[in-house]
């Protein structure tokens, strides 16, 4: 891992990401979605649990470590609601990964594969203008400002890490935590729980951004917020930094609710596909236009275009944007949809 580290970080930090096949189409979307926006993620290292996904992570020029001995035997399909088997086992990855990166001395921003960019995160983490700057750990505001979630309200989804001995001891506890992750069914519980101590015994400096900044959005916003806001983002008034569909009850909802919103970028003969089919079948189909490959191909280390890119064969240039739901928040209206919530009006 440590050469592999040492070639990815950029000014010492590493982007992580962890993925089982089952949730490989956000991920595709994550890199697509970022490169019709001309946004470099050279620096997101992917710690696939299956071999599938590894081979598909880079196929689309990610770097990937696959850790067999600590992954391999972890799920390969999808959760189907939170908190489910599958959902509690993937914890164990996004606890793994994170704490190799911070052991090598690394900051790292780690994030789910159903983020999407706007703009690069690190810039507003790197920024040492920011008044915010001398925070330890930053986290989106997960919304749910219930007790179970006190004091912090942490998403455990999108957070930023500077590398020091707080840090260093904080990771290393929550991989002793593994109990407190089974027995409450959630790792943002027990690492909220660990940020609560840390901060009160250590000294662990811990920023939560506000979820009432217009910057780092969540599900809350999506599903939750008035409609004000939603309708700005979607028609471009305010862009923020990261969008997070979160509080969304399986993958293909969020999919779904990525396409209302335009910000699906994955071409459909490429969903739940491997590589080798992936190739095999080409990658065509009418979702229209691909990646045209000035630059956005995947390159050798001696700067060859590789013949098994999946840019081309999966990302499109332009989003496509499909309506589902009356209720949720979309490009368009779509008031011809029956709501996914019973009774609830047409977001438009």
């Amino acid at each position: 891992l440590k050469p592999i580290a040492e070639k990815v970080a950029v000014e010492n930090t590493i982007v992580v990401m962890t993925c089982n096949m089952g949730q490989s189409e956000l991920l595709m979307n994550f890199v697509c979605n970022a490169k019709a926006k001309g946004l470099s993620i050279d620096n997101v290292l992917v710690f696939p649990t299956d071999v599938e996904t590894k081979e598909l992570a880079e196929g689309l020029g990610l770097t990937t470590f696959y850790d067999e001995r600590n992954f391999g035997k972890l799920p390969s399909g999808e959760a189907r609601n939170y908190g489910d088997r599958n959902f509690g086992a993937m914890m164990f990855a996004k606890v793994v990964c994170v704490q190799l990166i911070n052991h090598l001395q690394y900051d790292l921003l780690f994030q789910d594969v159903d983020v999407i960019w706007y703009k690069n995160p690190l810039t507003y983490f790197h920024d040492k203008t920011n008044p915010n700057y001398h925070f330890d750990m930053y986290f989106q505001d997960d919304g749910a400002h219930s007790s179970r979630y006190a004091p912090y309200s942490a998403n455990s989804g999108f957070y930023y890490v500077r590398y020091n001995d707080k840090t260093h001891y904080l990771f290393t506890s929550l991989l002793y935590s593994g109990d407190m992750i089974v027995q409450s069914s959630s790792h943002q519980q027990a690492l909220i729980g660990l940020l609560a101590d840390h901060s009160n015994y250590f000294g662990l400096k811990v920023k939560v951004l506000d979820r009432d900044r217009v910057d780092f959005p969540g599900g809350w916003h999506y599903h939750r917020r008035n409609k004000d806001y939603m309708k700005k983002v979607v028609k471009s008034e305010i862009v923020p930094i990261i969008f997070h569909m979160s509080w969304t009850k399986n993958k293909d909802n969020k999919l779904k609710f990525f396409q209302q919103m335009g910000q699906w970028y994955v071409k459909d003969v490429c969903i739940a596909q491997s590589k080798h089919d992936i190739l095999k079948g080409g990658g065509t189909d009418t979702d229209g236009g691909g990646m045209d490959g000035s630059g956005d191909l995947v390159v050798g280390e001696n700067g060859e275009e590789r013949k098994d890119s999946l840019i081309e064969p999966c990302c499109l240039a332009e989003p496509n944007i499909v309506c589902h739901y009356r209720d949720k928040p979309s490009k368009f209206p779509c008031t011809d949809k029956d709501p996914i919530d019973e009774g609830r009006p047409s977001f438009w």
